[in-house]
């Protein structure tokens, strides 16, 4: 079995910091205020950078932005490699997404797979003015015709590799890391 090790080191606290509170003032920017603005987290790593960026347009702008969570497992179109018994848990979008601006994030770009299932259950929920993708890193290597409109950082990788993001809400501590198969 493969192991992984650290290879690089490409964000570290603060300048995950400086990356949120850029995307969010290009958020703001590019919807012109928060007016009907909604931003959801997809699970894992996607909430807490969800609740961070609206902490900072909430900071910035002085007005308050929803916070939804989104599970996508059942989504997915990989479902019958995952196991008998995929682990689902709870999407947590406490409002309507009709007629919402509707800004999807995620930790991680990388094949746009997540971001397909994500789109399918959003649409679910209802139907949104628009929706927007926001991702703390872009790693490259799409398969399907997915971009992101607010970008943290992109680093090209190769598919040997990983980009491990940790949050302190989920991991105790703040980076972003390019792990290597050993």
């Amino acid at each position: 079995m493969a192991e992984w090790k650290q290879k690089a080191r490409i964000m570290d606290g603060d300048g995950i910091r400086r990356v949120i509170t850029r995307i969010a003032h290009e958020i703001i920017e590019r919807n012109k205020g928060t007016d009907n603005l909604v931003l959801i987290g997809i699970r894992r790593r996607g909430v807490p950078l969800a609740g961070r960026l609206a902490e900072k347009i909430r900071d910035i702008e002085g007005s308050e932005v929803p916070v939804g969570m989104l599970d996508i497992t059942l989504y997915r179109d990989d479902l019958t490699t995952l196991g008998h018994q995929p682990v689902v848990r709870q999407t947590e979008v406490g409002f309507s997404v009709d007629g919402k601006r509707v800004v999807l994030v995620d930790d991680v770009l990388f094949t746009g797979r997540t971001i397909r299932a994500a789109l399918d259950a959003i649409i679910d929920l209802g139907r949104p003015q628009y929706i927007q993708l926001a991702a703390l890193v872009d790693r490259g290597h799409r398969e399907l015709p997915i971009r992101a409109d607010y970008v943290g950082k992109n680093v090209p990788t190769s598919r040997r590799e990983e980009v491990a993001v940790r949050f302190t809400e989920t991991d105790g501590s703040d980076e972003v890391l390019i792990m290597e198969k050993t």
